[in-house]
């Protein structure tokens, strides 16, 4: 399959900047896999297009403010992304760093916003790789730390800088577990409210964990898709969920992945068991194993998300599907508006 396949006209004026005001009322494109039907709705009606026995995969990770800004003893700025954590004691991160080209061969020493200091340097055999050491910090105050100093990382096609708003909007209301550096973005469109709602009509929910890196916004490069490599992500699964997943297979139910990321934890549980780290690739001609219905965001053209929803859906229903989300003047990513696939 050739990347081109997967390219899409989009107007830059779709891309969603802001959130829609309650969450719950973005639009929503609902599509039948089988056929190929649309409506078009609005998410709080989301619980009148799932059915009794269903059941709702969350993924509850929690957006960490990753960037950092600080400066050395000359007083050079400095912006610390963090990425990855390497070390627990001291807390030990691999990182993005702007810019990368003032860091001195033996590191710069980085000081923030309350004196807290960081040790940033390349990593050993990486040239445009960098790791941040933070000496003064217990590991186990570090996401408290954080949470005081650190600022909330947007995806970088929203063009603004990130508000005090966004704290809470770029959260979901069931984000629990530290470590992501992105959204599960489907989730964003669930309220408390919506999610009692959709309980009372008998559709059941269960969590899982997969800590979002910055791959996520990685194009996929190579011409032929399925040379792509996909970075990898830590997930967990706890045995309460899987226990609810079989419970819902065996009474016919449908398990229904509340975003691209509940799909791939939930995919990726047959190579890997309950945790692990994946960097599973789907595209099409992949064969789906514990999974029946997804609800989604739009995604950006000839990216490693739209690839798996033309894999889920059909390319081609997939095609006719966005050329409508374009054409109707739906929003697109992060912010944007959403798509249940049933």
């Amino acid at each position: 399959m050739r990347l081109s396949d997967f390219d899409f006209e989009l107007p830059e004026s779709q891309i969603a900047e802001r959130p829609v005001f309650p969450r719950d009322h973005s639009r929503l494109l609902v599509v039948d896999r089988k056929t190929g039907e649309r409506q078009h709705r609005r998410f709080f009606e989301i619980a009148e297009v799932l059915r009794p026995g269903d059941l709702l995969v969350l993924n509850n990770t929690k957006v960490l403010p990753a960037r950092l800004f600080g400066h050395d003893v000359s007083g050079r700025r400095f912006e610390v992304f963090l990425l990855k954590r390497l070390q627990h004691q001291p807390p030990r991160w691999q990182c993005l760093v702007k810019p990368g080209k003032k860091i001195l061969p033996e590191g710069n020493t980085v000081t923030f916003s309350d004196g807290s200091t960081a040790l940033v340097r390349h990593r050993r055999g990486a040239e445009r790789e960098y790791e941040a050491e933070f000496p003064g910090i217990a590991a186990e105050a570090f996401v408290e730390w954080l949470e005081r100093v650190g600022a909330l990382p947007l995806p970088p096609y929203i063009k603004r800088p990130a508000e005090a708003d966004d704290a809470r909007t770029y959260q979901t209301v069931f984000a629990k577990d530290s470590g992501s550096v992105a959204a599960p973005t489907a989730g964003l469109h669930f309220t408390e409210e919506l999610l009692q709602k959709v309980r009372a009509r008998g559709v059941q929910t269960a969590e899982v964990t997969l800590h979002i890196g910055y791959g996520t916004f990685s194009p996929i490069r190579a011409e032929n898709v399925e040379e792509h490599r996909m970075h990898e992500e830590e997930y967990s699964v706890t045995p309460e969920t899987m226990a609810r997943i079989e419970a819902t297979r065996a009474a016919g139910g449908r398990v229904v992945a509340v975003g691209t990321t509940a799909l791939r934890t939930l995919e990726s549980l047959p190579e890997h068991g309950l945790s692990g780290a994946t960097r599973l690739f789907i595209y099409p001609g992949y064969r789906f194993r514990n999974i029946d219905g997804l609800i989604t965001n739009f995604h950006l053209p000839k990216s490693s998300l739209y690839v798996l929803v033309a894999a889920f859906l059909g390319l081609e229903t997939t095609r006719e599907c966005y050329r409508e989300a374009v054409n109707k003047n739906y929003r697109f990513f992060s912010y944007g508006d959403a798509m249940a696939i049933l």
